[in-house]
């Protein structure tokens, strides 16, 4: 069942403590989108029988803020890209949810909702332009985490900084898009290379931000190789990386339910030892 966005978005947001649930987001491209090929649009959403709300379609891209309490705020940012195959958004799942949990850690968290369906060039311009628009914000720390197509696409936020994806609009577009660290948790689309080599447009190299990947062996949907190959391109550039590869955890599965669900404890400490 479709659903109008306001409806679903209070309906999947849950008030903590530790996250205060700012209620507008921000219009990513107020003025032209690059690329568009719709007018902006609300984007068209539903709830599945599994408990997750769904983006099937982003015309308009924007940013949901999620922010730790006074007590709790560090002054990073880190922007959260859900995943869904560059299809679909598994937007409560792979977003809100994660966003309340960085926000619990004192991170500002802002929820990326980039273009879908089948449009990655869009995508990254959203990213990109995501990453200027928090830096733009005050942040002088912006991160990076995504689930699946969403790991796909902070990966190449992360290896494609230097090689802008859009024409500069405005004073937000002068400012860096190389983010400062990233999170790939059970990443897709990493090894499109031949014979599973790494994806050819990533380019890694010693300048690549510090990188954080969580797969699992049996993950058999999109992503088992990829956390593989990007880790050794990491290691081969001379790129900071942390791996962690479990035999079982599958994929999908968010801050839900599974083996899987060692990640969250594995970040935090992770995010501790950068500067």
């Amino acid at each position: 069942m479709k659903r109008p966005l306001f409806a679903a978005l209070v309906a999947c947001t849950i008030m903590t403590a530790q996250a205060q649930y700012v209620n507008k987001p921000i219009d990513l491209w107020p003025k032209d989108i690059p690329d568009a090929k719709e007018a902006k649009a609300a984007p068209v959403t539903q709830m599945g029988k599994d408990k997750v709300l769904r983006f099937d379609k982003v015309t308009c891209p924007t940013l949901e803020i999620f922010e730790p309490t006074a007590e709790a705020k560090n002054g990073k940012a880190v922007i959260v890209c859900p995943g869904g195959a560059y299809n679909i958004l598994a937007y409560d799942k792979e977003g809100q949810e994660v966003a309340k949990w960085l926000a619990g850690q004192g991170y500002t968290a802002y929820v990326l909702a980039y273009r879908v369906p089948k449009n990655r060039l869009g995508a990254l311009q959203d990213a990109q332009r995501a990453i200027r628009t928090v830096r733009h914000r005050g942040f002088q720390k912006v991160g990076i985490i995504g689930f699946s197509a969403g790991a796909s696409l902070s990966c190449r936020a992360a290896t494609l900084w230097h090689a802008p994806a859009y024409e500069p609009q405005d004073e937000i577009d002068r400012l860096s898009c190389r983010p400062d660290f990233g999170m790939l948790i059970y990443p897709a689309y990493l090894d499109e290379g031949p014979e599973h080599t790494l994806t050819p447009e990533l380019l890694v190299s010693s300048e690549t931000p510090p990188l954080f990947v969580f797969g699992t062996e049996d993950d058999k949907s999109y992503s088992g190789p990829s956390s593989l190959t990007i880790a050794d391109a990491m290691q081969r550039a001379g790129a900071p990386i942390e791996l962690h590869y479990l035999t079982k955890g599958g994929h999908g599965y968010g801050m839900r339910t599974g083996a899987g669900l060692i990640w969250p404890p594995l970040a935090e400490q992770w995010l501790k030892t950068l500067k």
